[in-house]
């Protein structure tokens, strides 16, 4: 995953999540927020640029405080294809096994797609 830092790139991933609200929400606040000077320590990371299939936003790692907290490592995401939310969650060192995490996004199939990498690894998800 490749991590947003430059002000032309953020903006123009701002402007293309905009063409797809209201699906891009979750992501599109953060975008905005990084890239407007980014006062809450967060980071935007795409699998690839200038054409991603998948927009993921976190909190820094280094401003973790809690590997068991959930709430405060939220990831937020947008995907264009399910096969690269899939190819996320299952091999990506933006999620990792080692933190719990809350998911948000508001696309079908997320439910389902998260449920199946679960599944496979023998997590529980709640």
């Amino acid at each position: 995953m490749l991590i947003l830092r430059c002000p032309a790139q953020l903006q123009l991933l701002e402007e293309t999540l905009r063409k797809s609200l209201p699906t891009t929400l979750p992501v599109l606040g953060t975008v905005m927020t990084v890239a407007r000077g980014n006062p809450a320590s967060h980071e935007v990371l795409v699998d690839s640029w200038p054409h991603f299939g998948i927009v993921l936003t976190r909190l820094r790692p280094e401003d973790h405080r809690d590997p068991r907290d959930y709430y405060t490592n939220q990831l937020s995401v947008f995907y264009r294809d399910k096969g690269a939310l899939q190819a996320l969650l299952e091999g990506t060192e933006a999620v990792t096994r080692e933190r719990a995490f809350q998911l948000l996004g508001m696309q079908d199939g997320l439910d389902e797609a998260v449920q199946e990498v679960a599944s496979a690894r023998g997590l529980k998800v709640e």
